[in-house]
């Protein structure tokens, strides 16, 4: 197919902010099937933006601007959204102007709170893209899962994230395994990476309704089961955006960082993020601050019983 306008559309990290790029580049997909949207971001996520006729995804691996443009060139793209917009990127734009080619950036500051997904729908605007459906009614509409009460709940739980600030007290996470478990109604499997394989599958193997599923399969495999999901638990982490790109309700665990900073999933419910009223929260944007106090007292803040009935409510689940 010949299309009429090739646009260049860059996130180079972090996962979970690539992830929140997903919904919005389907929208504008769709609304403009004359143009070619060309994806440059990490390899692992390709799967994400699969099943789109106009759109090609190209992996890019950490490498220098100079590079960078290379590859992202030869695509032959009229205009390049930068969604990320930080130093490699930024010499990036200036080559892709030098020859000829619009470029249009993120705007990052003065833009506190601002969803992540607003800033990139705004990026597609200036790009003088058809914007489709409004993703503002979109968003006001929650993704809810209609769990058979035949058959056993089947809950995600994704324990870790980047930075401590955002990772839940590892005792009221161990409680609340303990607790889906006991209770008779849920099936709970494990997500993380490879690293944390060893440390899931000891929290799994004394839990029966409890499977680790971290480190036995591939990024695809692992979309499918989340999607197949009823609800997933998770903290301010990428798991969070995956499940909300595949339709999926997350019970979110917030400490250092809070949903209104900005990076709140898709379609997620307010209501749904868990967190404790402290007046030292949030402390940080991205969860790379250290505790003044030294202890994350924000995250053993929130207790299991609270995430637990979260569940319980987003699962359509009665309570015992």
């Amino acid at each position: 197919m010949k299309f009429s306008r090739r646009i260049l559309v860059v996130r180079l990290s972090a996962l979970g902010d690539v992830a929140i790029l997903e919904p919005v580049l389907k929208t504008r997909a769709k609304a403009c099937k004359d143009c070619l949207f060309v994806v440059a971001a990490p390899p692992l996520l390709a799967p994400l933006f699969e099943g789109m006729d106009n759109v090609q995804f190209v992996g890019t691996k950490k490498m220098s601007s100079l590079k960078l443009y290379q590859l992202l060139a030869q695509w032959e793209p009229d205009t390049v959204a930068d969604m990320h917009h930080v130093n490699r990127t930024i010499v990036m734009d200036l080559l892709f102007r030098m020859h000829g080619v619009r470029v249009h950036s993120i705007h990052k500051r003065g833009r506190r709170g601002t969803p992540a997904w607003q800033r990139y729908d705004e990026v597609l605007d200036r790009c003088g893209l058809d914007k489709g459906e409004d993703l503002t009614k979109q968003q006001g509409v929650y993704w809810r899962k209609n769990a058979d009460q035949n058959k056993k709940v089947v809950v995600g739980v994704a324990p870790f994230a980047q930075h401590p600030g955002k990772v839940w007290d590892e005792e009221q996470m161990l409680r609340l395994l303990q607790m889906l478990n006991d209770d008779g109604r849920f099936a709970v499997k494990l997500f993380g990476g490879k690293d944390d394989a060893e440390k899931l599958e000891a929290w799994a193997t004394p839990l029966v309704q409890v499977e680790s599923l971290a480190g036995k399969m591939t990024f695809a495999e692992e979309l499918e089961r989340i999607a197949a999901l009823d609800v997933m638990v998770s903290m301010d982490s990428a798991n969070m955006h995956f499940a909300s790109c595949l339709e999926v309700p997350v019970v979110s665990v917030w400490g250092a960082t809070h949903p209104k900073r900005g990076f709140y999933g898709w379609r997620q419910d307010p209501d749904w993020a868990v967190q404790a009223k402290m007046k030292c929260r949030p402390c940080s944007k991205y969860g790379k601050k250290q505790c003044k106090y030294g202890d994350y007292r924000c995250m053993k803040a929130v207790k299991a019983e609270d995430v637990m009935a979260k569940i319980c409510e987003v699962a359509l689940v009665e309570g015992k």
